[in-house]
């Protein structure tokens, strides 16, 4: 069997590539582990992703968000941070950036049910399910993929987009950057009495971070982020405790606050590859950068990143370049080491020092946040990276 791509993974990255190469001359083949009926109909995970205008129009151009009930996307008008116990933070306001929203909020699991109904429809893209890889072997002309069901399929291109902790990434010899946090992320929705306004909050208390994110009416999405041990006491809570805890902790700014649903934790660990290429292979998504999520980059990294090398593969395939040569993906690694590698640190230094309650970190974190409130160009930079409304050709930061 003979491709021109191979993709490993059928997650969010995975398949917005594979929609990406939707209606071109690509024979494309994607390889999930999970059943069909999995992918038809994914399970509600509790997160809900905050896209920026870039994701927004990436995922508009593919069909995508039409596919999701207007009902289910939220936009954020305002973003504000809190530090410690100090009633000042710093604020981004929709208004005076002059657009409708910051972002938009869409549950991950409607994401990944509107990709796969958009990808099963496309000629040129095959799904394997249910299979899983046990190995890739590169070669000067083509790439082989070995399956669990004792079959082999040969590519010109393999790429990789089989999770933070890509095992085929390993196998290739590609290192990863790997920072665990002993932290878990506990997320959930929750109902409360009073409008949100479409704040977005994010809570650097002592001890613990608290997001409390706008979804539509009186809903909003939690995350409760806390070291591994006391994650284990917050899920041993009733759901009447948990949701007395999070009204406190939030000053009982909206009210009385009832949970919604289940709880799902979330142990958290940020990746980042040393490399994103090799002859004949790449890796996209979470196999590239797997983000820490108090920014809300991760899952816009990874449509941007496929974006990106969609972009050059097509350009490669237009001039009669071979796809998987190593020049054609290097100018992919390139663009986006450019914009992940300063995020990527940028966002673990900011997660250091918001969960270190020293004294001297405390002064620190009250300083960074006027000095980020009051001071325009450092306003201005994180404005543009929480919206990308530069688009596509924005780099990591402004100087670069």
């Amino acid at each position: 069997m003979k491709y021109d791509i191979v993709i490993i993974g059928g997650g969010p990255a995975g398949l917005s590539f594979a929609r990406s190469l939707a209606d071109s001359a690509f024979r494309v083949l994607v390889i999930e582990q999970s059943d069909a009926a999995d992918l038809e109909a994914p399970e509600i995970d509790g997160r809900d992703i905050a896209l920026t205008h870039l994701s927004k129009k990436i995922l508009t151009e593919m069909g995508v968000l039409a596919r999701i009930p207007e009902g289910e996307i939220a936009p954020i008008k305002q973003a504000k941070v809190i530090n410690g116990n100090s009633s000042y933070c710093l604020e981004i306001d929709s208004k005076k950036e002059a657009v409708d929203a910051l972002g938009y909020l869409v549950p991950n699991y409607l994401i990944r049910k509107a990709l796969f109904e958009e990808v099963k429809t496309v000629g040129n893209v095959e799904l394997l399910t249910a299979t899983s890889v046990k190995g890739v072997q590169i070669e000067t002309q083509q790439a082989t993929v070995f399956l669990s069901n004792g079959e082999s399929v040969e590519a010109s291109l393999v790429v990789a987009a089989d999770s933070r902790f890509s095992a085929t990434r390993r196998k290739v010899g590609i290192s990863a950057s790997m920072q665990d946090f002993g932290r878990v992320a506990i997320v959930s929705r929750m109902t409360h009495e009073k409008p949100h306004d479409q704040i977005a909050y994010e809570c650097f208390h002592y001890g613990r971070t608290l997001a409390v994110l706008p979804l539509n009416g009186n809903l909003s999405s939690t995350v409760v982020t806390v070291t591994a041990d006391v994650a284990s006491q917050i899920q041993a809570l009733s759901d009447a405790e948990f949701a007395a805890e999070v009204q406190a902790r939030f000053n009982n700014r909206l009210g009385e606050m009832r949970l919604e649903g289940k709880r799902h934790a979330y142990p958290l660990v940020a990746v980042h590859a040393n490399k994103f290429v090799k002859p004949r292979y790449a890796l996209i998504g979470d196999a590239a950068v797997g983000m820490h999520p108090v920014t809300a980059h991760g899952f816009n990294l990874g449509l941007r990143g496929q974006d990106t090398l969609f972009r050059e593969i097509k350009a490669a395939q237009l001039e009669g370049r071979d796809i998987g040569d190593l020049a054609v993906l290097e100018k992919y690694q390139e663009k986006h080491m450019r914009v992940t590698w300063p995020l990527y640190t940028g966002t673990n230094e900011i997660v250091s020092l918001y969960t270190n309650d020293s004294v001297p970190a405390k002064i620190l974190r009250g300083l960074v946040l006027r000095l980020s409130n009051n001071f325009p160009p450092v306003k201005q930079m994180i404005s543009k990276k929480l919206t990308e409304l530069g688009g596509h050709e924005e780099g990591g930061l402004p100087f670069l």
